[in-house]
């Protein structure tokens, strides 16, 4: 279980607040886990107290983070043989996800 400080409980607080929710992803079930719709990234406590990013936000299929692949004249996101259509929308999921998460990450509070 990760230990988490003052300041790392306050991004976890904004982050909340902003929609995100921990969920358990294999293989990183002992990591931080945020998901929010369809997208979801792995996060970890960094020395000097704050949150990084681990692994890149990504689309959830089949409840594990995706990769996005070329197939033919469109593009997918693929976990093992799993695949969804990466539409638009989805598209815009995945970026709105990753603009909220890190202007959160990269908040800095006024002393």
């Amino acid at each position: 279980m990760v230990e988490l400080t003052a300041r790392q409980m306050k991004t976890m607080e904004r982050l909340f607040a902003a929609g995100f929710r921990p969920i358990a992803i294999p293989p990183y079930e002992n990591a931080l886990c945020l998901k929010r719709g369809d997208c979801a990234a792995v996060l970890s406590p960094v020395p000097n107290g704050g949150l990084k990013v681990l692994a890149p936000p990504s689309y959830l299929v089949a409840g594990s983070l995706s990769v996005k692949l070329k197939r033919g004249s469109r593009e997918v996101f693929v976990w093992k043989k799993n695949e969804v259509e990466a539409t638009p929308d989805r598209l815009e999921e995945l970026a709105q996800f990753r603009r909220d998460l890190l202007q959160i990450l990269d908040f800095v509070p006024q002393q």
